[in-house]
């Protein structure tokens, strides 16, 4: 049986396993990455990218099953994303006059992965 800190560490790496996943489904869909594991506010955003006029703050999620991750996205998750993507667009004035959302990309074993754009809308007051 593992240990609490193991558990920790294998949920880590399948974390950062699954947003490199995730990273590369989105660059092949023509995104580009201004940044991974931004973190601010009290919460944090897996990946920042744009493509044309848009920026998606990113929200990934990876679970044994697909239909577990579709459900893994709580308010309190929400709230704090909302508030780190403020944080993020405070200190990146350019970001003004561009299209922001909050998309999601889901990872399970043996599927491909599921981009959900405009997954949940994100806070901004």
């Amino acid at each position: 049986m593992r240990t609490a800190l193991e558990r920790r560490r294998v949920t880590f790496l399948r974390g950062h396993r699954a947003e490199w996943i995730a990273l590369l489904f989105l660059l092949a869909k023509g995104y580009r990455p201004l940044a991974r594991r931004y973190a601010a506010a009290g919460g944090e955003i897996d990946l920042i990218v744009t493509r044309g006029d848009t920026i998606a703050f990113v929200e990934v999620k990876a679970r044994g099953a697909m239909d577990d991750a579709l459900s893994a996205i709580t308010a309190m998750k929400r709230r704090r994303f909302s508030r780190a993507a403020r944080a993020w667009l405070a200190r990146h004035p350019r970001a003004q006059g561009k299209t922001w959302r909050a998309d999601a990309v889901f990872i399970a074993p043996r599927c491909l992965p599921q981009h959900l754009v405009s997954a949940f809308e994100l806070e901004m007051i």
